[in-house]
């Protein structure tokens, strides 16, 4: 096997196992799960391949990240500083090798795709979100199980693998029936909800801007139906919040689509097979509607209710925050839990990082829009020049900006953006204008 196939396919791994956070091992007082295991692995084969070759020119992107990469380690441990307690210390550590970790990856692959093919950036995009598809064919697959056995189908598999049974979620009763929410392969089902947003608002473009026959149309359409019915069996609010965000944005430059057949038909498809399933149990769903629409309800009064702990924690550490990863011990005599995170990456950030973090941060997302907003260009230019990968261009460039919306939107009430599948979805963003653009050079 040569450098590069080992490295394609530690990539291809490493994107397709991101979102697979049940599939890990407690060793030396770190959680690692396998996502982390392939990135590693990929750095390590990215930096040899190009230790044998002598060659360390990297893209300017690549420079501009490694400079973000230096302001938020310095952050970091500047905030240090602030810890007190060696517990306090020990997850400062582990959040610090997770960053490390997951910085180390967006740098490499970043690197790694601007000298690859177009078709092979098509690729790792398609393993991405056939990853996440195969965690949410395991989250129907895990509630039908549930619902048929009263069994968990972690118990099957995944505890083999890894000592342990998270199991689906039983959300409540109703009707005399327990109403499970599932999670698939993450370990939360607003994590599955939420990293569902990201391909669900990238497809969608891509599949409406398909030329007629293309042999993708029809798996895309279906593919569509079955993520958007994952979604909604895992009744989070914040990833519908999401979808919904990402598609306004997608209604801008998309809205002659709207009343199209290429989407009313997988609408209609997806309503007809809710209706189906709603019917057998009116009284059920509507229970469950009305649970899940109420802003009254105490899960829904703990989100909004944790942006009050903003307020100390800025009047005794406002520049850098309490440290890195430190919030559940600092919030632990209030929360009555050692492992409750902040429910909202905002919180977890300004929180942990303070005012110079949430700007540091603010600064990052911008400089990741202006790349997304450079593919449009790119999109546009290809689209003028005849090139016809910018009818795909476009679609992708639309795509990835409707998901980062529709991602931060979810965030809000949700603590997503600091797992793997984002890194992998930020490291593509970043790529695409780079992988793209070469064909305009070589023009």
């Amino acid at each position: 096997m040569t450098a590069r196939r080992l490295t394609d396919g530690l990539l291809l791994l490493a994107v397709f196992t991101v979102s697979f956070a049940k599939l890990r091992r407690g060793i030396g007082g770190l959680d690692v799960n396998v996502a982390d295991v392939t990135a590693i692995l990929f750095v390590l084969a990215f930096g040899w391949t190009r230790l044998r070759s002598g060659d360390w020119r990297f893209p300017r992107t690549v420079a501009i990240l490694s400079a973000f990469f230096g302001a938020f380690l310095l952050v970091y441990l500047v905030g240090y500083f602030n810890l007190d307690t060696s517990q306090a210390r020990n997850l400062f550590l582990k959040g610090l090798v997770v960053f490390a970790v997951h910085f180390a990856f967006v740098l490499a692959a970043v690197g790694y795709l601007a000298r690859r093919t177009e078709g092979f950036y098509w690729r790792t995009l398609a393993w991405f979100v056939g990853g996440i598809a195969v965690n949410a064919a395991y989250g129907l697959l895990e509630l039908l199980y549930t619902q048929a056995t009263g069994n968990q189908l972690d118990s099957l598999f995944i505890a083999h693998l890894t000592g342990e049974t998270r199991g689906i979620q039983l959300f409540g009763v109703a009707s005399g029936t327990n109403i499970y929410r599932t999670n698939g392969l993450t370990l939360d089902p607003n994590h599955l909800g939420i990293l569902l947003v990201v391909p669900l608002l990238v497809l969608l473009p891509l599949y409406v801007r398909l030329a007629r026959g293309h042999r993708l149309r029809v798996p895309l359409a279906l593919l569509l139906v079955f993520l958007a019915l994952v979604e909604l069996a895992t009744l989070s609010r914040s990833a519908l919040l999401g979808v919904v965000v990402g598609l306004v944005v997608l209604a801008v430059p998309y809205r002659r689509h709207i009343l199209s057949a290429r989407l009313l038909v997988p609408l209609g498809l997806l309503a007809l097979i809710l209706v189906v399933v709603v019917a057998q149990r009116t009284g059920f769903y509507r229970t469950i509607f009305n649970v899940r629409t109420s802003l009254g309800s105490h899960s829904a009064r703990t989100h909004f209710d944790l942006y009050l702990l903003l307020s100390p924690v800025l009047r005794s550490h406002p520049l850098f925050g309490l440290g890195l990863n430190t919030f559940s011990e600092y919030y632990a005599f209030l929360t009555g839990k050692t492992n409750w995170g902040p429910h909202s990456y905002y919180i977890s950030v300004l929180t942990e990082t303070g005012l110079v973090g949430g700007a540091l941060f603010l600064v990052y997302l911008a400089y990741l829009v202006d790349r997304l907003a450079a593919l449009r260009r790119v999109g546009r230019a290809l689209v003028r020049a005849g090139e016809r990968a910018g009818e795909r261009v476009r679609p992708l460039s639309w795509g990835l900006t409707a998901a980062l919306a529709g991602t931060l939107a979810a965030n809000a009430f949700y603590l997503t953006m600091q797992m793997p599948y984002f890194v992998a979805f930020a490291m593509l963003a970043f790529a695409a204008p780079l992988v793209f653009a070469r064909r305009l050079a070589l023009r």
